[in-house]
């Protein structure tokens, strides 16, 4: 294991440019670096963020050279900022010297040679760029991969830190696929690395509504002093999705809905919702609230508390929709599930009582990533004689996708002789008060990770806990394939036993249209 870094661990302030770097990206051949990195890359050297002294090292097994790698990478991020523009021109000046910083290593992961080669390579870059010594292994790989290439870094001694140079792991999900796999990885990890060395990606944390969670909770007095039990009713926790599997049927046969959205990009948000205050925005202060908030969701019993589904054949805007089954590369008889609805309770003393209904799902009726905060209606006695049926309820709605923003719900009286209430919406649109900049979502997040600062990256404890929470599901699915399972209508709400989870307390879904 390496000696825990000392001096460079100095926080950079967020705005800065980061420190000279080396970035090795394993799977350099994938998707995800043409498609997502590599274009969040450019975005830090438009805005200034990227060190000037850098340089890129992409690594796989693909027999391309360092000039086949740099037209291919050429293509994606000129086709990025084709289609993600927003009226800013692209940057000709900054985007050649980045490619100029870019090269290719071509090994099998398991070959203790390509990881001397890569020492050598880095030695030489420091020479030919003064880069400094320090550097970023982002594993981009298939998650079978990750404790292999990490045992091999350990070995090469490519992580070794010291006074003046720095070395960190980001490490893509999926992080495990159970509890035991999950605690698995993370012993196997820490035995080469430090904790404060491991960066566990999770792309959904780098969005900027996401991050303004906390900011709205903790910055505004008309939020904070009714976030609890007394003024809150239910919460619940939207991440709906239009399209199907389209070309991931492999990935998402082996995953499903439940382990694909719900420890990771939910539980996250759920955290954010339910967290006490950190004592400051160091980020072990942030991640251990995080974790504690997880830590106190009660333990679920999958009969009651969760209905999973699975999309049939439907339609959307009058276009005819395949079922799940019916998807290249799905087997006809999938008992996977495309949907998840679940109910949790927070044993704390701020949320004890209040139900968090949560779902995710595929080929629903609208995409959509909200988290609906329902206020307790107050007591109707004082309307009782006039033409007010009922009172609806307060409801915060925080947008994060694809409309980012935040909406607030509250009753006023219909103009008009008598006493009538109608339910109005003050909107808050980022677009129209901040400046809506190309972004990949993994900016911030490579950047955070260049200047130390591990907030918006998963600790161990929290991974495990996200795990712990779905064990008993994922331990019934195990046992019976089918249980649960429900089918629903592609373009539809979801299964209709999901509604059941609130209709037996008077609640309901919040309607996707």
């Amino acid at each position: 294991m390496s000696t825990p870094l000392t001096n460079t661990a100095k926080r950079l302030v967020h705005g800065d440019k980061a420190p000279s770097c080396n970035l090795v990206i394993f799977g350099a051949g994938g998707d995800l670096t043409r498609r997502l990195l590599m274009p969040a890359l450019y975005n830090l050297v438009r805005t200034g963020l990227l060190p000037d002294r850098f340089s890129l090292i992409g690594v796989d097994r693909q027999d391309l050279t360092d000039e086949g790698f740099r037209d291919r990478l050429d293509q994606s991020v000129r086709s990025f900022a084709s289609e993600k523009s927003y009226s800013v021109e692209f940057d000709e000046t900054h985007w050649k010297h980045l490619l100029s910083q870019v090269s290719y290593v071509r090994g099998d992961f398991n070959d203790p040679d390509l990881y001397r080669t890569l020492k050598q390579r880095l030695d030489g870059e420091n020479r030919n760029h003064a880069t400094s010594e320090n550097a970023i292994f982002y594993l981009a790989v298939a998650s079978r991969f990750f404790g292999l290439v990490v045992d091999h870094l350990g070995q090469a001694g490519l992580v070794e830190e010291g006074p003046e140079r720095y070395r960190r792991v980001i490490i893509e999900k999926p992080f495990g696929n159970d509890y035991e796999s999950a605690r698995a990885l993370n012993q196997q990890i820490l035995r080469t690395l430090h904790e404060d060395q491991v960066y566990r990606m999770d792309h959904f944390l780098g969005k900027e509504t996401v991050q303004n969670i906390m900011v709205k909770r903790f910055a505004n007095g008309i939020f904070e002093p009714l976030w609890n039990r007394n003024h809150i009713d239910h919460v619940q926790i939207t991440v709906a999705e239009t399209v199907g599997v389209e070309s991931r049927a492999g990935f998402y046969e082996a995953t499903g809905a439940m382990r694909d959205m719900v420890p990771n990009h939910v539980f996250q948000l759920l955290a954010l919702i339910c967290m006490e205050p950190p004592n400051s925005f160091c980020a072990d202060a942030i991640r251990t609230e995080k974790t504690k908030a997880l830590d106190a969701v009660h333990v679920i019993n999958p009969l009651t508390d969760i209905v999973r589904g699975q999309y049939r054949n439907g339609s959307r805007d009058g276009k005819d929709l395949k079922g799940y089954r019916e998807e290249d590369g799905i087997q006809p008889e999938s008992l996977n599930e495309t949907y998840v609805a679940m109910k949790l309770g927070v044993d704390s003393w701020r949320w004890s009582g209040v139900p968090f209904y949560l779902r995710t799902g595929k080929r629903m009726a609208q995409r959509s990533t909200e988290i609906s905060i329902e206020f307790k209606r107050p007591p109707f006695s004082l309307f009782r004689d006039t033409q007010t049926e009922e009172l609806e309820p307060n409801t915060l709605i925080l947008k994060l996708q694809p409309d980012e923003g935040a909406s607030l719900a509250f009753g006023a009286k219909i103009p008009g002789p008598a006493i009538q209430l109608g339910q109005v919406h003050m909107d808050f649109h980022y677009k129209d008060y901040f400046q809506n900049a190309p972004s990949t979502g993994y900016e911030t997040l490579i950047y955070d990770c260049m200047i130390g600062d591990a907030t918006l990256f998963q600790r161990a404890d929290s991974v495990e806990a996200g795990w712990r929470i779905v064990q008993p599901y994922l331990d019934l699915c195990k046992a019976q394939p089918d249980a649960l399972l429900e089918f629903y209508p592609a373009g539809g709400q979801g299964p209709t036993k999901a509604d059941a989870l609130l209709e037996t307390s008077g609640r309901k879904w919040r309607k996707l249209s």
